[in-house]
């Protein structure tokens, strides 16, 4: 029987310890997809959700509660590496759901590698905290006394992470990832068929030591009664059927309980070949290649894989050619463990039957099967031999034509397999309608060298897809692919393909927290978010902040510099050093012409330069480096007899959870001798955790 993993400790149904073999009886049999023969029982008759989902509110929430955005990077770091050195545990069982080589390359390592992007986005675009600071201050008061901010913190319950059958191990990775950063405890339920992958490699993590308590739990089986038992500051991630995500969605938690319901489903995604990508071009020959690979990758099992062929009906006949001459040369179907076999079976029987079902809706509403036939094929065995294999899940690659162009079937039904549809189009206008009537997908390609092409259908699709791809001679080699989403980029779509977003870098990681408007005075935001605002408490005239370790810098500490003047020959010796002869600085005609400058006045980078002489504590010390300036505005003029200083402010420091240094940002903000703002920006320093003995 196939365990779970749940309240800190694995768990199996009363009959396999000796109880009620009635359970046994209602268990669910996995079985391998290429041979039919089972694999495992599945069955949660007897797990107690409800505490399983308190353990993670409570025991999760504590000790994820306790580490820092980067320490819970670096956890997940830790993960991946975890999993890579056990990844041929993961391949062999991956290849018993009819995953090949590649598929599960897909897969696991683009779930180990989702783990290692979060790792690093975590510690380079979060703080070394438990909040982030989202947006500009608001002056709410003209003293600046009164302040407001927005702030993420992290929402208080469990993310029930709802997986499809087709990626069981990226599925649950790209879920959990940003939901661990942001510090939400995470309980995976994957689906049956390819649920004991999963299993496989939750417990990898759990083997590994790593997981903070009660941080991941596994749930392998039906959770029938499990919205009943949310609440409040939980949120659930759905990955499955546009209909299942309807009656979900539907559920009073979601309703009216507050839950989060986030939504990834089917869609019927478009690739459009641009009048422009003749057969004999480039574009014409990518898009060939592209298309096969998305029919017969995962064997078609993917959300992001091509639906809908959509080209110039003048090219109709050369790309079913082309896609039934390299299906023939490139596709070799079978058991992915026998050599050579780059397509393997759908994930089981039932899914087969489900896809050739779709596939005569779809020939009954007109679309004729150009490339392929639905009778059952002949595969390569694990044996190396060739024949049927009927207790297998096998289905041909699969090219409909339509005519038709608007076909209601043609834009409504998805046969989740390795199955397309072709259509023409006569117009950019009409390709754009056609994509437009899947009602909403998770992404559109488009294969065209042409911008001017390239612009109209972005103007006409881009509100129907969550992204777009364009395809052309140029990035070709480089593309990662129609059906390949990115960490960084959001995965989701609109309309049919649920309304909801995944990945995306940070984002992702925000949707597990809560905006929230924070308002009072400088003193107070300043100790909510680690960040020194303006007008709250400083600390100048003593030890140089710059003579200060990471250990001894606070926040507030400051250098207020002496005035220096600015002459009309320091500009002229600047413009003469630097080659910077801008003629506002030279013309004194000219430059009073200007409506920004009195006449003329000196460099913006001279007084950053003097500002940065005006500061700096030139001997060795902690400051270890200046790595740079950030948000850098020229607000007053400054003219010849004017004189500035620089006031600079330890605004955040962010020690570094694997070095000996860490990040110091400072405010810096020069006046004039009437106390106008003339400059401000950020130094970004790098400074040492502790005093060394030539810094005493």
């Amino acid at each position: 029987m196939l365990p779970s993993y749940v309240c800190g400790q694995w768990w199996v149904p009363s009959a396999d310890a000796g109880g009620d073999t009635a359970t046994a009886d209602r268990a669910t049999t996995v079985r391998d997809a290429s041979t039919g023969d089972p694999i495992i029982r599945v069955s949660t008759e007897g797990l107690d959700l409800a505490a399983a989902l308190d353990y993670g509110r409570t025991v999760g929430q504590r000790s994820l509660g306790a580490l820092t955005f980067h320490q819970r990077a670096l956890l997940l770091k830790q993960f991946a590496l975890a999993l890579t050195d056990r990844k041929a545990e993961l391949y062999e069982a991956s290849a018993r759901t009819g995953a090949t080589a590649a598929d599960s390359w897909v897969d696991i390592d683009g779930g180990i590698g989702v783990l290692f992007s979060y790792s690093s986005k975590g510690r380079r675009e979060l703080p070394n905290a438990q909040v982030y600071v989202d947006g500009p201050v608001e002056q709410l008061s003209k003293d600046g006394s009164f302040l407001g901010r927005h702030l993420y913190s992290r929402l208080p319950g469990i993310a029930v992470q709802i997986n499809a059958f087709n990626f069981p191990v990226w599925g649950s990775l790209e879920k959990f990832a940003p939901a661990f950063l942001a510090g939400m405890p995470t309980l995976v339920k994957p689906a049956t068929p390819t649920g004991f992958v999963a299993e496989a490699m939750v417990r990898v993590l759990v083997e590994s030591g790593l997981l903070p308590d009660g941080s991941l739990q596994l749930v392998s089986g039906s959770v029938p009664d499990l919205f009943d038992h949310l609440r409040l500051g939980d949120l659930v991630a759905f990955t499955g059927s546009a209909s299942t995500a309807l009656q979900l969605r539907r559920h009073q938690a979601v309703q009216s309980g507050g839950v989060r319901f986030t939504v990834e489903t089917d869609s019927l995604n478009a690739s459009v070949l641009g009048p422009d990508a003749a057969p004999g071009t480039p574009e014409f020959d990518a898009y060939v290649r592209q298309l096969v690979t998305e029919m017969t990758a995962k064997a078609g099992q993917k959300c992001t894989a091509i639906r809908r062929a959509v080209v110039p009906a003048a090219s109709v006949d050369a790309v079913i050619e082309a896609v039934a001459t390299r299906i023939a040369e490139k596709v070799v179907l079978g058991d992915p463990r026998a050599e050579g076999v780059t397509m393997g079976p759908l994930a089981s029987t039932a899914q087969r039957d489900e896809v050739l079902r779709q596939v005569a809706t779809l020939q009954a509403a007109g679309g004729e099967v150009v490339v392929g036939s639905t009778e059952q094929p002949e595969v390569l065995r694990a044996d190396g031999s060739r024949g049927p294999a009927p207790q297998g899940a096998f289905v041909s690659p699969l090219l409909l034509r339509f005519t038709d162009v608007a076909a209601d079937a043609l834009h409504q039904v998805e046969a989740f397999g390795p199955v397309a549809s072709i259509v023409g189009y006569d117009s950019l206008d009409q390709a754009g309608d056609l994509v437009s009537r899947g009602g909403g997908s998770l992404v559109t390609s488009v294969a065209t060298h042409d911008p001017d092409v390239a612009r109209q259908l972005l103007t006409a699709i881009g509100a129907f897809n969550g992204r777009l791809l364009f395809l052309n001679r140029d990035d070709a080699r480089s593309s990662t692919g129609h059906g390949s989403p990115l960490p960084q980029l959001v995965h989701g779509g609109p309309g049919r393909a649920g309304g909801g977003e995944e990945l995306g870098g940070i984002r992702a990681v925000l949707h597990h927290m809560q905006r929230t408007a924070v308002q009072g005075t400088p003193d107070l935001l300043t100790a909510l978010t680690g960040v020194w605002h303006a007008g709250a408490t400083v600390e100048s005239g003593g030890v140089h902040p710059f003579r200060k370790s990471l250990a001894e810098l606070r926040l507030g500490d400051q250098v207020l510099s002496p005035y220096r003047e600015v002459t009309l020959e320091d500009i002229e010796t600047f413009a003469a050093f630097t080659g910077d002869r801008f003629y506002a600085h030279m013309d004194e005609e000219a430059a009073a012409a200007n409506p920004f400058f009195p006449g003329r006045v000196a460099h913006g980078y001279l007084l950053i330069s003097w500002a940065a002489g005006l500061f700096v504590e030139p001997a060795p010390g902690p400051v270890l480096a200046n790595y740079g300036l950030e948000d850098l505005r020229f607000v007053t003029p400054v003219s010849p007899g004017d004189s500035i200083r620089v006031q600079l402010t330890a605004k955040q420091i962010t020690p570094r959870e694997t070095d000996d240094y860490g990040e110091v940002r400072w405010d810096a903000r020069l006046t004039n001798q009437r106390e106008e703002v003339v400059a401000q920006y950020d130094v970004l320093t790098l400074v040492a955790k502790k005093a060394t003995p030539s810094a005493g």
